[in-house]
């Protein structure tokens, strides 16, 4: 038993694995090997002179001497990031936002300059990455998150929803003759597709499209895939062939006539756009301003999408 202090790595060890009652949890969140956060447990008992936990056969407990101690390591741990995030937001009026790379290009950073102009004494930092984030843990401020209603995190609040439809640039339909007047015509074209991992489909995909119109045995002439959806709205203006688009991602495209749509046919899709923000960052007012006018930006979005009609 020491009279020094235990080390800060040995109390993260503890404090996580008193939060979730697992050293495997506990790991996971701290990028360690179960048994790492086991050794630091034993280290950390053996400086106290103190068993922590009581080992069962698929579970562990806090003794009353680990319930003394992470009722103090909670306290430490949550005085430590509150000092982190002011020392943060007094160093730089930064603001970072995690959220799809297709949504950070074709709908984000066009707007941006409007921010700017807006607020041109915050300075705001994108991270694009289709990787989920978590934002607590990696100091970002806001995410943008995409998925269903039913999995949206706790307090997120809805950007908007989507719908998808063909669109393609305006000369292709005069590329070797090939008709493009209803969707069957499909069949005499390229199809850009985005590549999703696992048995996923959502409505996105062509295979889901394409039964919504009753044309599940259609077979197009070829299809292109590709990793990131920005890059197959960027095949879609070259002529490549005929992307799906998602309304809010392809409508400056859409308005600006560098894409059209040529059917009507639209099917809603399931998923939705929703602003998270940050525990320790709710109540910057920096952040406050940015995620206020991303809400007021997508309002905008959906009254201007109505005013679109297919060509």
């Amino acid at each position: 038993m020491s009279r020094l202090p235990p080390s800060l790595d040995l109390l993260r060890g503890f404090d996580a694995a008193a939060r979730h009652l697992s050293f495997t949890r506990a790991a996971a969140e701290l990028f360690l090997t179960q048994s790492a956060v086991s050794r630091q447990v034993q280290a950390l008992e053996a400086h106290l002179g103190q068993a922590l936990f009581e080992r069962r056969h698929r579970s562990i407990r806090l003794t009353e001497a680990g319930r003394t101690l992470f009722r103090a390591t909670g306290e430490a741990m949550r005085l430590l990031s509150d000092a982190a995030a002011d020392i943060r937001a007094g160093a730089s009026r930064s603001v970072t936002v995690t959220c799809t790379m297709g949504f950070a290009s074709l709908w984000l950073v066009p707007r941006l300059m409007d921010f700017r102009a807006e607020c041109p004494d915050i300075d705001i930092r994108i991270a694009p990455d289709n990787r989920l984030v978590d934002i607590d843990r990696e100091q970002v401020e806001l995410a943008v998150r995409y998925g269903p209603a039913d999995l949206a995190p706790a307090g997120a609040r809805r950007l908007f929803g989507e719908e998808v439809y063909p669109v393609c640039a305006p000369g292709l339909r005069g590329i070797g003759g090939q008709p493009l007047d209803v969707p069957g015509d499909l069949r005499h074209h390229v199809l850009l597709e985005q590549e999703h991992a696992g048995a996923d489909r959502p409505a996105g995909s062509w295979t889901m499209w394409l039964e919504a119109m009753g044309l599940q045995r259609m077979k197009a002439a070829a299809t292109l895939r590709f990793s990131h959806y920005d890059q197959l709205i960027q095949a879609a203006i070259d002529s490549q062939g005929v992307a799906l688009g998602i309304s809010p991602l392809v409508r400056r495209h859409i308005a600006s006539r560098r894409l059209v749509a040529p059917f009507e046919h639209r099917i809603a899709s399931p998923r939705a756009y929703y602003l998270v923000t940050a525990r320790q960052a709710a109540g910057r007012a920096d952040v406050l301003a940015f995620a206020d006018w991303l809400l007021r930006n997508a309002s905008s979005e959906c009254e201007a999408a109505s005013d679109l009609t297919p060509d």
